[in-house]
């Protein structure tokens, strides 16, 4: 792999997993969304940083969940479709004018909604650790 995209790789999947520790002190910034990111960009640029990732005392439940489980926390799923919707709804009214845009971000958002609506909840007595 090329040290440019690498690097890309390991930034992005930093930045996320920032993003996903906020996410645990903020309500509304989810965070098992965040560190499946970071576990994404890591596992195909920094063997060190993926294996890190999952054995880290407190992020690592996150991703051992999703892992184990295919499931998502029902907190995090509520989360993550109000600030999809959220932002949806603010591009599509408030920024974008012409439909030929607007539909397609529906359609997206929709897509999206339907993906996560369809991962399962992770009952609350199979959290590996999670808060």
């Amino acid at each position: 792999m090329d040290r440019v995209r690498r690097g890309l790789l390991v930034s992005a999947g930093l930045l996320s997993v920032a993003l996903g520790v906020a996410g645990i002190f903020l309500p509304l910034l989810p965070t098992t969304p965040f560190l499946l990111l970071a576990a994404a960009c890591f596992v195909r640029s920094s063997d060190r940083l993926y294996r890190w990732l999952l054995g880290h005392r407190w992020l690592g439940p996150y991703l051992r969940n999703f892992r184990e489980h295919r499931a998502i926390p029902l907190r995090a799923k509520v989360i993550t479709l109000l600030l999809l919707w959220a932002s949806v709804a603010w591009g599509t009214f408030a920024v974008l004018e012409h439909w030929a845009l607007r539909v397609p971000m529906l359609l997206v958002s929709a897509g999206v909604t339907v993906f996560v609506l369809r991962l399962k909840t992770l009952p609350r007595e199979a959290r590996a650790g999670d808060r």
